[in-house]
């Protein structure tokens, strides 16, 4: 397993989080320029964080830099997948003007300027531990270092290493909740299965929610070593003047989350504290692209964001004071997803789909609906026998969705009445438009996109999307999309060639 063992999670991590707290005014910070901590979560979806009001996970770090801050209730990342998620956060761009960074396991090129190398020009001690950009390869795209900055073993390393009288920018990007998990580990923690609230999206079963627990494990252990971190800055003096940020990449590693462009794949957590500078206490409505974080590490260190930063700057918001929805413009943001994995029938690539989010609606423009949203099935003629004590359960087929017990639970009971329905809306073919109403749906799990009494709501959603992809030169809107099919895939071995469709 990665990280810390759950004796420190149970023990050792319980009594960090309570030794830590930030100051009432601005104390020590004055009118330094802030460090910047930047804490990132490897599939980590809203709402799980105790503060959202999730009743089993505990998140004691996330809801106190949440409390003493801010809490962004709709935040989301450009795409639900980690190479292009991390991209657009460090370009400040949306990730389908990345060229080959709007895949995954692809390169970034070194034209697209990240901010951490910005804010090295500017003065900064700049680096990152464990997952930074990627995964992907730095070389093909003309760098010499991962675009989170210098590697680090460890935090404590990151500030030896830094000069006097230095700002930092550090980037703890942790593997977790990432899978593969230990199963039963939440379990064996002490979690509920009966205390689970298993999304709509997933069979209701014992061996769901024994899976769900196994992934709030992984969040827990991600909130407890970011605690460390912010003792240790309290220890030294300087957390009051430390712009800190914690969310996650992209939705929780299980059908119809990650890779996909329901809320459960794009919706994360983010809380953001800086107690010097931002008024805590608030929890904020407004539309947040995780893309905005570049544009604001870079205001909130007094420089101009480079023009070619399509993302905003949301520092206003959080010197504001206010809560609820402050900028009225900010009332819908804008989600993609281009290459996952190679796993069509024709190689070809991914998914390639965009979406707008508002308050009431989700609509999806799907531009090749002939393809798998999940992969192709590589063949299931029968039901398969699983064993789901396996820690990435059975993998085979859908390879756009990650191996787990949730998988492969409801790929063997496909054919039950109360399986089947989520089995097709997670595995099966799209319609090239989707329109979900969350008042009525919050789940997602109603497509009305051909319901007439929505024809004017889809048709003004589908036109104020492609209004944007147009004006942001996304290359589907504009009619190039086939490029994004043609770049390298870096991570190795292509899934295996698809055998015969099934005989269903």
């Amino acid at each position: 397993m990665k990280g810390i063992s759950s004796g420190v999670l149970g023990l050792a991590g319980s009594a960090m989080l309570g030794s830590w707290s930030f100051a009432a005014s601005g104390g020590r910070g004055g009118g330094k320029r802030p460090n910047i901590l930047f804490c990132f979560a490897d599939d980590w979806s809203w709402p799980h964080a105790s503060i959202a009001g999730d009743k089993v996970v505990k998140t004691p770090t996330f809801d106190r830099v949440a409390r003493q801050g801010v809490l962004f209730e709709n935040a989301f990342v450009s795409s639900p997948s980690c190479t292009p998620s991390r991209g657009a956060v460090l370009t400040g761009q949306w990730h389908w003007r990345l060229e080959e960074g709007g895949n995954l396991w692809s390169t970034l090129p070194a034209k697209f300027k990240v901010y951490p190398d910005l804010l090295e020009e500017a003065g900064y001690h700049v680096g990152h531990t464990r997952k930074g950009w990627g995964p992907g390869r730095d070389e093909p795209g003309g760098r010499k270092r991962n675009p989170a900055g210098p590697q680090y073993k460890d935090f404590e390393q990151f500030m030896k290493a830094r000069p006097d009288g230095k700002p930092f920018c550090f980037w703890f990007g942790s593997q977790d909740p990432h899978r593969a998990y230990k199963w039963r580990s939440g379990v064996d923690s002490g979690m509920k299965l009966e205390d689970v609230e298993v999304p709509p999206c997933f069979p209701d079963s014992e061996e769901v929610q024994t899976d769900i627990c196994d992934y709030y494990w992984e969040v827990q252990r991600f909130d407890t070593e970011v605690g460390e971190l912010l003792a240790m800055l309290e220890q030294r003096g300087e957390l009051d003047n430390t712009l800190v940020v914690m969310s996650g990449d992209n939705g929780l590693p299980f059908p119809r989350c990650k890779s996909n462009l329901y809320d459960t794949g794009t919706h994360v957590p983010l809380a953001v504290c800086w107690p010097a500078a931002v008024k805590g206490g608030r929890v904020v409505e407004d539309f947040i692209s995780m893309s905005d974080l570049a544009p604001t590490f870079l205001d909130a260190a007094g420089l101009r964001p480079p023009a070619e930063m399509t993302a905003r700057s949301f520092l206003d918001i959080l010197k504001s004071g206010q809560a609820g929805q402050v900028d009225p413009m900010r009332d819908h943001v804008l989600t993609g997803k281009e290459r996952h994995v190679p796993a069509q029938e024709d190689d070809l690539g991914g998914y390639p789909s965009r979406a707008i989010r508002t308050h009431q609606f989700l609509y999806i423009r799907n531009f090749k609906p002939d393809r798998w949203p999940s992969g192709h099935p590589v063949g299931y003629a029968e039901p398969v026998e699983i064993d789901v004590s396996k820690p990435r359960g059975t993998g085979f087929g859908y390879a756009d969705t990650d191996a787990s017990p949730t998988k492969s639970y409801m790929i063997k009971h496909r054919d039950d009445p109360k399986v089947r329905r989520l089995f097709e809306l997670a595995f099966g073919k799209r319609p090239a438009e989707e329109l979900y109403d969350l008042q009525k749906d919050p789940g997602q799990l109603n497509n009305v996109a051909e319901v007439a009494d929505y024809a004017v709501t889809k048709r003004k959603l589908a036109a104020a999307l492609m209004t944007e992809l147009k004006a942001t030169k996304d290359p589907r809107a504009l009619g190039q999309g086939k490029i994004f099919d043609t770049y390298p895939y870096y991570g190795g071995a292509r899934p295996a060639k698809p055998a015969p469709k099934p005989n269903r």
